[in-house]
């Protein structure tokens, strides 16, 4: 009996550790990806500055490629991706359309003020609805929208020097 026990005791020690060097081997990063195009959902959200409400309908409203930067004041990462979004302003290929993510307005305004201002418009999304809508998970996200309104790249985590290429390439 007592063997018995110590066998079976053995038997669920070996397989406690098969299960746990398994599930340590195996990465549970879960990191979506956009399958393919899809339209830009249509929102309404308080302008940055006006507070005014605006409509998607009215911002992306012309013939252009647009790139929608989803940002807060207190994102390291997005503090390191703001170069690369003031270079893709100056070359006047695309329109940055910023949308300030559960922020603080002075602390936005502030972070604006002292990285430069990049965006053509900037929308605010408070409690991260708009965000959410567009199918973002985190700051920062960015979505590459085409000229026929569509979603054509998701970027998550910070614009580097590898993806400001990527965004030249395609909009050129």
């Amino acid at each position: 009996m007592k063997n018995r026990n110590f066998f079976i005791i053995i038997l669920l020690f070996f397989f406690f550790f098969i299960v746990l060097f398994k599930g340590l081997k195996n990465p549970n990063v879960y990191i979506p990806e956009l399958q393919k195009e899809k339209n830009l959902t249509r929102f309404e959200a308080d302008d940055f500055y006006s507070n005014k409400k605006i409509s998607s309908l009215d911002i992306f409203n012309d013939n252009n490629f647009y790139l929608i930067n989803i940002w807060a004041s207190w994102c390291l990462p997005c503090r390191e991706e703001h170069d690369y979004l003031i270079k893709l302003k100056e070359q006047n290929l695309i329109k940055l359309i910023g949308i300030n993510y559960k922020d603080n307005f002075k602390n936005a305004k502030n972070f604006l003020n002292e990285m430069g201002n990049p965006y053509s418009k900037i929308l605010k999304d408070k409690n991260g609805t708009i965000s959410i809508q567009l199918g973002a998970y985190g700051v920062p996200e960015t979505f590459l929208i085409d000229k026929n309104k569509k979603i054509i790249k998701k970027i998550i985590g910070p614009i580097d020097k590898k993806i400001y290429n990527e965004i030249l390439l395609i909009i050129k």
